[in-house]
């Protein structure tokens, strides 16, 4: 096992793990923020060392709000992670993205609640930029990925992320739509945030598994079909994920390196040593 893995793989809902890696070890670090959702499996896919990591853990034992972002973003960024794809199931609220459609968000609406979505609090405060919370480097790649293998993918929609763990009421998927949000799901954030923090760059992609409810012609939202979906996308995304990887860990993209650094603003005299001893992990040589 190297000493540094550039790319790091979260799977989300049925996908938990990858065919064909070549597994090389696990690890289950500790870090400040606790630990990550489950074991990161280190391999080689393609020749690439890769980390992947279940966002919900092998088994689906973690809900989106008990999801530990911080720990696993932390966990990926001190293997030496560079680039997420990270993989989500989504409801769609557009008639044109069908079930097992899949889709690359640009943007994000924020309804989650009380959920621990930054490295800095407790006496150290930094306002890291997220006007455009994804990577259009990666976004390219996983564009072009797709079309190799003749898979349909939408882009720069608008992915809305709720608390759940319950689905949308209809009020509120017709109240989505009217904000122009395009999918929905639980998870994008806070990890999305966390990882512009540790300027890691960031694409999710996401995999449509049912209308959410807004539809009145569709059946509502059951789990029956969602995990049918989700499992047939999972296949998918295996496939999506192998013509990808030959892309990445190549990256030349600096557009984030440093950034967080310059988005520190409290004082040195002010800052709390033991929340700097906390982001040391992360930025050893920031502070």
């Amino acid at each position: 096992m190297s000493s540094v893995v550039k790319i790091g793989v979260i799977g989300g809902t049925g996908l938990y793990s990858l065919d064909g890696m070549e597994i090389k070890g696990e690890v289950f670090p500790d870090t400040p923020w606790g630990k990550p959702s489950d074991k990161i499996t280190i391999g080689k896919f393609k020749g690439k060392e890769i980390a992947f990591l279940p966002r919900h853990g092998k088994g689906h034992f973690l809900s989106p709000s008990e999801v530990p972002a911080q720990a696993n973003i932390a966990a990926l960024k001190s293997l030496g992670v560079e680039e997420i794809i990270a993989f989500s199931s989504v409801g769609s609220l557009r008639q044109e993205i069908p079930p097992r459609d899949f889709v690359l968000p640009s943007q994000i609406i924020d309804r989650t609640k009380n959920r621990p979505s930054t490295f800095f609090e407790n006496g150290m405060v930094a306002h890291v930029p997220f006007a455009d919370p994804f990577s259009a480097g990666l976004a390219k790649k996983v564009e072009a990925a797709a079309k190799s293998i003749g898979l349909k993918i939408h882009t720069n929609k608008t992915l809305i992320c709720m608390e759940g763990p319950a689905f949308s009421t209809r009020a509120e998927s017709h109240m989505y739509r009217s904000w122009g949000a395009d999918i929905i799901n639980m998870s994008v954030l806070p990890e999305a945030k966390l990882a512009r923090e540790a300027e890691i760059l960031y694409q999710m992609v996401c995999m449509s598994t049912d209308y959410d409810c807004w539809k009145e012609d569709e059946a509502h939202v059951t789990l029956e079909m969602v995990i049918q979906n989700l499992n047939k996308n999972a296949e998918t995304a295996k496939q999506l994920l192998s013509a990808l990887i030959d892309h990445l860990g190549v990256s030349d993209d600096q557009s984030l390196v440093g950034g967080t650094k310059f988005s520190l603003v409290t004082a040195p005299e002010k800052r709390n040593p033991t929340q700097i001893e906390k982001l040391k992990y992360l930025f050893p040589t920031y502070f």
